[in-house]
C-alpha cells in the first residue's frame, strides 16, 4: 500500500493511492497514518481492502501533502553510512553504525518548504531511505526480526547545516531545524519493498542531479542498522530512522561549495517511494551562529 496525510499542517487526515493510482479518503475507516495502525495487522488489512473496493472518496486536488506518517516520537539518524559517501568526506567506514536523533519537530511533508535557519551558510541535502517502525524493538536478536519490525520505508531528505555539525560538540546543532526533514510522498509498506538494500536514490537542486546512488553500497543494511540501533534504544511504532546518504552532497564538492540557498527547489526521490519537491527559503528569527536577532 502506499498511505499519505493530506490537508493542513495539524490537520492532516489520512490518504491512499488505489490500484489505479487513485488518491482515496481514508477517514471513514482509519484515524491516521500513525504507529497505532502501522501496529495493527487487523486495522491495516481492512484498509487495504479499503482501497481495494475503489469505492472510498476521491481526494479532491489541490490539496496540501503532509508527512506521510503522524508525528514520530523519535527520528534517529545514521552517519556515514555509504561507502561513496564515506569516501568524499575523507573518512573510514566506522566500525559500528554512526547514531544521532533528530527533533521530530523537523518533520515535514514533501512539499513543504525547507527553511533555512538565519545566518546559515552551510546547509546541505541529503537523500536518504527512511525506515518507519511497526513494531516495538528491543534488544534485536536477528536480522529477520528486525525486518519483520518494519511498517513502512519513505523517501527522506536529512538536511543539516555543515557549520554546526563542524563546531560541535554534537551532531544535533546542526540537524534540529524545523522542516529539516522533509519526508514522502508516500509511506510504501514493506510487502512493495521486497529488498531494501536495491533501491535507487536520486536528488536534484534546479533540476540538477546531485546525488545518485544506491541501498547496495550501504555499510550497515536496513536490518542491521534497525538491530543495532534497538540495543540502545528501544523503537517504538511511528518512529523513522534515516538510513544515511549517498555520496554528491554540496560538503563533499570542490569549492566553491553549492550548499542550499533561498528560491532553489530540490528535489528527492527513492525508487518505488515516490518524490518530493521542496522550495528552499530563508527563515526568520534568530541568527544561526550568534544567536542575535535581526534587525526588524
Amino acid at each position: 500500500m502506499r498511505l499519505l496525510r493530506i490537508g493542513p499542517p495539524g490537520h492532516e487526515r489520512p490518504a491512499g493511492l488505489d490500484a489505479d493510482g487513485v488518491l482515496r479518503d481514508l477517514s471513514a475507516v482509519v484515524a491516521d497514518v500513525d504507529g497505532a495502525l502501522l501496529a495493527d495487522p487487523v486495522r491495516l488489512r481492512v484498509v487495504r481492502q479499503a482501497l481495494a473496493s475503489a469505492e472510498l472518496p476521491v481526494v479532491p486536488d489541490g490539496l496540501r501533502v503532509g508527512a506521510p506518517v503522524a508525528r514520530p516520537g523519535k527520528v534517529v539518524g545514521i552517519g556515514l553510512n555509504y561507502v561513496d559517501h564515506a569516501e568524499e568526506a575523507g573518512a573510514a567506514i566506522p566500525d559500528e553504525p554512526v547514531v544521532f536523533l533528530k527533533p521530530s519537530t523537523t518533520v515535514s511533508g514533501p512539499f513543504d518548504a525547507i527553511e533555512l535557519p538565519p545566518g546559515s551558510e552551510t546547509s546541505d541535502h541529503e537523500v536518504e531511505l527512511g525506515v518507519v517502525v511497526g513494531s516495538r524493538l528491543s534488544r534485536c536478536s536477528s536480522p529477520q526480526e528486525a525486518l519483520a519490525a518494519v511498517g513502512g520505508y519513505v523517501t527522506a531528505d536529512d538536511v543539516s547545516e555543515r557549520s554546526r555539525i563542524a563546531a560541535g560538540p554534537t551532531w544535533a546543532k546542526g540537524k534540529c531545524a524545523d522542516t529539516f526533514t522533509p519526508v514522502g510522498p508516500w509511506l510504501v509498506t514493506p510487502d512493495e519493498v521486497p529488498d531494501p538494500q536495491d533501491l535507487r536514490l536520486e536528488l536534484w537542486i534546479d533540476g540538477e542531479r546531485r546525488q545518485r546512488g544506491t541501498t547496495a553500497r550501504m555499510a550497515f543494511g536496513v536490518a542491521e542498522l534497525l538491530a543495532y540501533v534497538s540495543t540502545l534504544m528501544t523503537l517504538e511504532p511511528g518512529d523513522l530512522v534515516l538510513t544515511g546518504t549517498p555520496g554528491g552532497v554540496a560538503a563533499g564538492r570542490p569549492e566553491p561549495r553549492p550548499f542550499l540557498r533561498p528560491g532553489q527547489v530540490v528535489e528527492a526521490e527513492v525508487s518505488g517511494l515516490g518524490r518530493q519537491c521542496t522550495p528552499v527559503v530563508a527563515a526568520a528569527g534568530a541568527d544561526l551562529l550568534t544567536g542575535a536577532k535581526r534587525p526588524a
